[in-house]
């Protein structure tokens, strides 16, 4: 597990990097609020972007880093997004943004997803699952 949650520290500072050098203003790492969090939060002039980074060794056709953030996960870092614009008095325009890391040693292929699903999206599929 260790090895695991290690990779997973390394995926998230290499987006950090990423997201740093495409102009991104990161506002915080590992925002959590009780069981919510959202691994990055960042300034992209003026919009607020919440980005969940998912590591893998390597993917399958099943099995993508992309396809990890399933209705549950949206729904909680929604959840989250929504109480740190709250408590931080933010009312700016936002989205939500995937970053996956892949690979089992470097160069590592980092994919950044913009805007990859929205609350009304996620409000919308609940209603039919």
């Amino acid at each position: 597990m260790a090895l695991h949650n290690d990779f997973g520290s390394l995926g998230e500072e290499l987006a950090c990097q990423y997201l740093t050098e495409n102009e991104y203003r990161l506002l915080e790492r590992n925002w959590r609020k009780g069981h919510l969090e959202v691994d990055i939060i960042a300034d992209h002039y003026g919009e607020i972007v919440f980005v969940e980074v998912k590591t893998r060794q390597h993917e399958t056709d099943l099995n993508t880093a992309l396809g990890a953030v399933d209705m549950k996960k949206k729904t909680n870092i929604i959840e989250a997004a929504e109480a740190y614009l709250l408590y931080n008095g933010i009312d700016a325009p936002c989205r939500f943004d995937v970053i996956t890391v892949v690979g089992q040693e470097p160069p590592y292929e980092v994919r950044h997803y913009r805007d990859v699903y929205s609350s009304q999206s996620v409000a919308r599929k609940k209603r039919y699952y």
